[in-house]
């Protein structure tokens, strides 16, 4: 399959930005163990809407972080739908 520079460019940013957002769930979780200070819920919402939703999804799933506070829940809901349009407006721009 032949992407167009354009959609290489998306898909290398969606994977960066997914790989940073697992990162922060990840560093998250280690450090609410730990009485640390704690990566804030917007900073989350923000890495996944702006990009990396997926690794974000990866990242409560592996970690088994923020998947049982219902409110963070629906905001990262939220970023999905942020995510999802701004990568269809992307598509349809190519």
């Amino acid at each position: 399959m032949n992407l167009s520079a354009g959609q290489q460019a998306l898909l290398l940013w969606t994977g960066a930005l997914s790989a940073w957002s697992f990162i922060l769930f990840g560093f998250d979780k280690w450090r609410a163990g730990r009485g640390g200070a704690r990566i804030a819920e917007a900073t989350l919402f923000w890495a996944g809407a702006l990009g990396g939703w997926p690794g974000g999804l990866l990242g409560m799933i592996v970690f088994r972080h923020k998947s049982a506070k219902g409110s963070f829940q629906l905001k990262f809901a939220a970023a999905f739908f942020v995510w999802a349009g701004l990568t269809y407006a992307a598509l349809r721009l190519m």
